[in-house]
């Protein structure tokens, strides 16, 4: 899945920006959920942005910024971690860009923090996980036989759930069992080898990401800048000017 940012090249100091996350996905797309039926795909998205950098108050958003995260619920990673900024889920056909609002620090009032280049890290995800945080598969992937052998019986287990019963070469008898959702895609008596698919992939979804960079920019520098700027502009002029009047008065003594 390709994932697209939008971020400003600079910012000032304690300023509020928007760093805009996109999530592509073909409108109507649909995924299992938890309990095997068709749902809504789901979308979120986590921007990690550098030290200093944090969610903007809310008494600082524009009416834009209002306008455009209407709906959107914002979570740090952690309290010691306000650089980490999650969102999600959401449904997916009203969220295909997600904003973040983003407070700039201020190197007046942090030492720790200076002017310069900074790099941000944006992801962007759409659909269920195919693992629980428990390390348990969800129902959303595929599931596969452990061992090779022969498919002996298909039972309907709690929850139509599908019992996949596998007796191997030695007579060891074991079985796989595969939540509702998965469709399966062999049959009793099949033969299956360790690590083959019993069922179909239900995945619709995919993670994406992306790194770009930002500029923590300093009025006084950028003045600076236009100054030199000038200064060099100001200088080439002159000395043009000057060479045009010593051509001119060379002109003049060759007469």
């Amino acid at each position: 899945m390709t994932t697209q940012a939008e971020v400003p090249q600079s910012v000032g100091a304690d300023s509020v920006f928007t760093a805009a996350v996109k999530v592509p996905y073909k409108k109507g797309t649909q995924e299992i959920g938890a309990d095997g039926s068709e749902v809504p795909l789901q979308v979120g998205a986590i921007v990690m942005l550098p030290d200093g950098f944090k969610l903007a108050p809310q008494d600082r958003w524009t009416e834009k910024i209002k306008e455009e995260t209407k709906g959107v619920y914002f979570t740090q990673y952690s309290e010691e971690q306000e650089n980490i900024i999650l969102v999600g889920p959401l449904p997916g056909d009203q969220n295909k860009e997600i904003v973040f609002p983003i407070l700039s620090p201020n190197p007046s009032t942090d030492s720790n923090i200076q002017f310069g280049k900074y790099s941000i890290h944006v992801g962007g995800n759409r659909g269920r996980g195919q693992v629980y945080p428990t390390g348990e598969k969800s129902n959303n992937t595929v599931y596969s036989a452990t061992k090779a052998g022969t498919i002996t019986s298909i039972e309907t287990g709690e929850n139509n759930s599908k019992i996949v019963s596998i007796k191997t070469k030695d007579g060891e008898s074991f079985s796989e069992t595969i939540p509702v959702g998965p469709d399966l895609i062999v049959d009793i008596n099949e033969n299956v080898e360790a690590g083959q698919y019993l069922t179909n992939d239900p995945n619709a979804g995919g993670f994406g990401q992306i790194d770009t960079e930002i500029v923590l920019q300093s009025p006084a520098r950028v003045i600076g800048l236009l100054l030199f700027f000038m200064g060099v502009t100001l200088a080439q002029i002159m000395l043009v000017l000057k060479k045009k009047q010593v051509e001119k008065v060379q002109a003049a003594e060759g007469v």
